[in-house]
């Protein structure tokens, strides 16, 4: 694993309510890029999403994803970051949910009904910095 730069983590603070952008990879082996809500837990990045779409798909069959993180304020200063989804969890998926909607939206009326969320634990190995 890759220790994250000190002079990025703030971009991997909830204060900062950047957006991470996930690529996976499709079955034909063709990337797949979804913007994600997402925390860090001072050693993985958090992101949560509904089972069954397709970057839940990707991520079970093709467990390797890069991730950018660009600075909400300055489009130059960013971080890539590639690495393994190392867990792959429903426990606590709900309340990851609707700790992620606080961060984001300032509050966690998030109503899951119909769908299984699920917490994807992801290392980094690889941290590029830009910025």
């Amino acid at each position: 694993m890759t220790t994250i730069p000190d002079r990025i983590r703030d971009l991997l603070a909830d204060e900062t309510r950047a957006l991470l952008y996930l690529a996976t990879t499709m079955p034909d082996g063709t990337p797949q890029l979804t913007p994600v809500w997402f925390n860090f837990d001072g050693e993985y990045i958090l992101i949560n999403a509904a089972a069954g779409r397709v970057k839940d798909r990707n991520m079970r069959e093709r467990p390797y994803v890069a991730c950018l993180i660009m600075d909400p304020d300055n489009h130059f200063r960013y971080v890539q970051i590639r690495g393994p989804v190392v867990e792959i969890t429903e426990a606590g998926a709900d309340d990851h949910g609707r700790d992620l909607t606080f961060k984001y939206l300032g509050h966690r009326n998030r109503d899951y009904t119909g769908e299984t969320r699920v917490i994807y634990k992801i290392r980094p190995d690889h941290v590029w910095c830009a910025g």
